[in-house]
């Protein structure tokens, strides 16, 4: 059932949001020439896929998690991205076709071999990664590996259908804490 509301839920993201899409786009080709960012991340059963969102840093900034970032790789536009959760739009598309859920662990890079060895013994992998869940709403982020993969299991475990949609609604109400950055 969940995955029938992923499906309806990204397709009207897609459609109804497409004329912001479309703006966020123009306005991200001044800011970094390159506006989406694809990036390959693990997903369900540990099969590598490729996320996309909008850019927020600037095209030369190293691969690494975002809390291993500098604040000064984030652009002018991606900082208002991340504040407003809007460069995560283009991950509705990875969730149409099935890379990923609404709600899920957040899919990590494929060299967080610390977070990969903690979400595997937890068998966080059976699921669909998410562009939201407990972690982010918690305010846990992939600095800290052991916590994260703990929360995963936890959601996971309790997830149905009223959490599902208590996380998106808590999400859209500007709840979680966003990708930490060292500066």
């Amino acid at each position: 059932m969940i995955r029938f509301f992923d499906i309806l839920f990204s397709l009207l993201g897609l459609v109804l949001g497409f004329p912001l899409l479309v703006l966020i786009y123009i306005l991200a080709l001044s800011d970094s020439r390159s506006p989406l960012f694809r990036q390959q991340r693990i997903g369900r059963d540990r099969s590598p896929f490729m996320l996309v969102k909008f850019r927020t840093m600037k095209v030369d900034t190293e691969s690494v998690a975002t809390h291993l970032a500098s604040a000064t790789s984030v652009t002018k536009l991606g900082s208002f991205l991340r504040k407003t959760k809007l460069d995560e739009l283009p991950q509705l598309w990875n969730v149409l076709k099935g890379d990923m859920s609404l709600v899920g662990p957040r899919p990590n890079l494929l060299n967080q071999t610390e977070l990969i060895i903690e979400r595997s013994a937890l068998d966080v992998y059976a699921v669909r990664p998410g562009i939201t869940g407990l972690a982010q709403l918690s305010g846990i982020d992939m600095s800290t590996p052991r916590d994260l993969a703990n929360i995963d299991a936890k959601m996971i475990k309790e997830m149905s259908l009223k959490s599902y949609f208590s996380m998106i609604f808590k999400t859209l109400g500007g709840g979680g804490t966003g990708d930490r950055i060292r500066n």
